[in-house]
């Protein structure tokens, strides 16, 4: 048991088990004293001993964020868009704290503070990353911490479903703006998005090769939920991207030059050409599931070309036009 008490205006606490040299140290604050022993109990009923506390004292989470970021980050798919994430976390007044003074007050002050600014899917991208470098410093570089202190955070909810459809003359109105625009391959991409459902980086990721003109099937072998998949491709989408093959140069093996960056900006001048509002790319994503099931193919035939893992996800992503089943009931 831990014995806390005031000695000479400061809080010391003093833990003490058999067989085992006893630990004290002081503290400015009661609540302090009491949480450094609960930890060092915990350790020592974790590991069998009392760790050497001194390396937690002297260790900041910026340090083990720019650790992970050299170490772990660079062998990961996403590893770009993690390394700008760690960078805003590592520019953050959490990560000069020290491992011994982590608490879980201090993650769920840093949510609470995110969420002011970012929303939710943000901030729990960014809790994610906080638990995995925590995570790993425990299990691979024998940090002697007692738990994970983010995992005993509530995350927030993300309510992000969407229902945007292209309606009217969207999509023609979006097709004429891509001619009027500067990228060649650009009406190509939109087709492929609309006819396939494919996501952004898979059609940003595709080769020559991954294309079977035999076929009319696009291979990707590895996506987003970390298995890949076959795509098979409509006569319109193979037509326009034979199309583009043809203007392309011969040598290239990208099928479209353009970062995902590069694809942003050039969203929004083409929306602004074509007079449509509140749409996102990601949108035409729900359209082509959407429209796979108004083909009449079922629900595992659409994940399989989709790749939902999780059929509730495939529900969520999918909505379908009213007016267009209404021929379907008796």
């Amino acid at each position: 048991m831990a014995t806390i008490r005031k000695l000479r205006g400061r809080w010391q606490a003093q833990v003490r088990r058999r067989g085992l040299k006893p630990r004290c140290k002081s503290f400015d604050t009661k609540q302090e004293a009491e949480k450094w022993a609960r930890d060092l109990e915990a350790q020592v009923d974790r590991f069998g001993a009392a760790p050497d506390t001194k390396v937690l004292e002297s260790t900041t989470l910026g340090e083990l964020l720019e650790r992970y970021q050299r170490e772990v980050s660079p062998i990961k798919r996403g590893s770009v868009q993690e390394i700008q994430r760690i960078d805003v976390l590592r520019r953050h007044e959490l990560a000069y704290r020290t491992m011994i003074g982590l608490s879980q007050q201090d993650i769920a002050s840093f949510r609470d503070e995110r969420l002011k600014s970012v929303a939710p899917s943000t901030a729990v991208r960014e809790l994610a990353i906080l638990s995995h470098v925590i995570e790993v410093a425990i299990r691979d570089w024998g940090l002697p911490l007692s738990r994970n202190v983010v995992k005993l955070v509530r995350r927030p909810v993300i309510r992000n479903e969407r229902s945007r459809r292209l309606t009217g003359d969207e999509e023609q109105r979006l097709l004429e703006g891509c001619d009027a625009g500067q990228i060649p391959f650009l009406k190509t991409l939109v087709i492929l998005a609309i006819e396939t459902g494919m996501r952004r980086g898979e059609i940003l990721g595709l080769d020559w090769t991954d294309i079977s003109h035999n076929r009319r099937v696009v291979t990707l072998t590895m996506t987003k939920n970390g298995s890949g998949r076959e795509v098979p491709l409509s006569q319109r989408a193979f037509d326009a991207l034979m199309s583009w093959k043809a203007q392309a140069e011969v040598d290239a093996s990208i099928v479209f030059p353009m970062s995902p960056g590069a694809l942003e900006q050039t969203w929004r001048r083409l929306l602004a050409r074509a007079g449509i509002k509140n749409l996102r790319f990601h949108d035409l994503r729900h359209e082509g599931v959407s429209r796979l099931f108004e083909r009449g193919l079922n629900m595992i035939e659409v994940s399989s070309i989709s790749g939902h893992k999780e059929l509730r996800m495939l529900k969520r992503y999918t909505h379908l036009s009213a007016d267009d089943l209404v021929s379907r009931l008796a």
